[in-house]
């Protein structure tokens, strides 16, 4: 990923995961991102049981290949998988607006 495509997924994400979560229950979750290569992946972070700490838990990765955007998903061992049924985008957005719909409750269940 070239720098000015990082700066403009920064904004974008940034811009996103202040506005994810409802003001009442940003005590209690997250919204926040990674990236890391051609690989965007966005995060979950909720307070563990009894305890000061956040977990944090995948929720999807976007991947750039070939100036497309790809979705994937992680399973419980770790393992990413691409999902079939997203068509690969040029637009980041288009993406990152099918996994904030939850994708027939695949994301946010």
């Amino acid at each position: 990923m070239d720098d000015f495509t990082k700066k403009r997924i920064q904004k974008i994400m940034d811009h996103y995961t202040e506005n994810a979560v409802p003001e009442h229950v940003k005590s209690q979750i997250k919204i926040s991102y990674k990236i890391r290569g051609n690989h965007v992946t966005l995060i979950e972070e909720r307070q563990a049981f009894q305890s000061d700490q956040w977990v944090q838990m995948p929720v999807a990765q976007f991947r750039l290949g070939e100036k497309v955007w790809k979705v994937y998903w992680q399973d419980s061992k770790g393992k990413w998988h691409y999902i079939d049924d997203i068509d690969p985008n040029e637009d980041f957005e288009t993406q990152l607006k099918i996994v904030d719909e939850g994708h027939n409750g695949m994301f946010w269940g």
